[in-house]
């Protein structure tokens, strides 16, 4: 019955992704506070702290005992985060690391630093990012959406896979469910997961994007099946972010909009629980496993070929990142 419950949600879209559905399913499945768990000896790695979903999934894991490395771009904001993080931990204080996540040099010095003090991760929460709503280049030259949302994460993925494969660690993915509405490019000749700057809109990139991390979720957990891979989408959260970049659909949907904290629960849950109770590579949302698709034209276009596509071009671009050691 809780199953038939959530799926009658999921499939009107509006209930499932606002407040009604993150009300109705924790109450229903009798959902455990993360924060009361015990994660001492636990590594947790959290870009995108300092707002929105990353700054609520860093409280909550807090007074865990974990010790949190959070990555973040700005000095100044993730200074007033590790304060008040600190203040929060049951266990050892929390380490800062300042690093681009769209800037592939900026991203391999941060995956060094941080593997070399802690040579164990148990969980790698990819958290940063932001909807854009013009285009813009990283120091790369790709564009900065497909930079911070993609490469940068598959570099940090990468190189932190020693760390993670000693304890049978996991990576999270935080996409969003915009990502329905989007097909899977297929890269082939010129073309990438970048939209040309003539015909840019920052909506349409952030969907392919969040697409492309579901997609790589999946084909990591096939690749490194001694780590454990999880995406997920958080539903319409209340963020700086949203207001920010969507601000109409914010003002709109103000009423029914989850808080951050209720669309950062299923972050913080996937890195905390002791089994994640589901298939390796699995898309989640409200604790519960959800299909990759809603609509049978991107179902259609997610072959196998476009798949090795997409994988082919990450690896490329991160390669001269991934031996570097300057």
């Amino acid at each position: 019955m809780k199953n038939i419950i959530s799926s009658v949600l999921d499939a009107g879209v509006v209930p499932g992704f606002s407040r009604i559905g993150y009300a109705i399913r924790s109450r229903i499945n009798n959902w455990d506070d993360v924060s009361s768990y015990d994660l001492s000896g636990h590594v947790i790695v959290i870009t995108g702290p300092t707002s929105g979903l990353g700054l609520e999934t860093a409280r909550m894991l807090a007074p865990t005992g974990a010790q949190l490395v959070l990555v973040a771009r700005n000095a100044e904001k993730l200074k007033k985060v590790i304060d008040e993080i600190a203040g929060l931990s049951t266990g050892p204080a929390p380490v800062a690391v300042v690093a681009e996540m769209g800037n592939l040099r900026d991203v391999a010095k941060a995956a060094r630093a941080i593997t070399e003090q802690f040579p164990r991760i148990h969980a790698l929460v990819h958290n940063a990012g932001a909807l854009l709503s013009g285009y813009e280049v990283s120091a790369q030259g790709y564009e900065q959406t497909i930079a911070s949302h993609v490469l940068g994460p598959h570099l940090l993925t990468t190189l932190c896979l020693p760390a993670l494969r000693t304890v049978h660690g996991r990576v999270i993915t935080v996409s969003s469910g915009g990502m329905y509405s989007m097909e899977l490019p297929k890269i082939v000749g010129t073309r990438t997961l970048e939209m040309h700057p003539d015909k840019f809109d920052g909506t349409k990139q952030y969907a392919i994007a969040k697409r492309a991390q579901v997609t790589l979720n999946e084909m990591w957990a096939i690749t490194e099946p001694e780590v454990e891979f999880a995406a997920m989408h958080p539903g319409w959260a209340d963020t700086p972010g949203v207001k920010d970049s969507l601000p109409s659909f914010q003002k709109f949907t103000k009423p029914i909009l989850r808080t951050a904290r209720e669309g950062a629960d299923t972050i913080a849950w996937l890195c905390g629980v002791r089994v994640v109770p589901g298939k390796n590579g699995s898309f989640w949302s409200d604790r519960e496993i959800r299909s990759i698709h809603k609509l049978p034209s991107t179902r259609r276009k997610d072959t196998q070929e476009t798949r090795d596509y997409l994988w082919k071009w990450c690896q490329e671009a991160i390669e001269p990142f991934v031996e570097t050691t300057d």
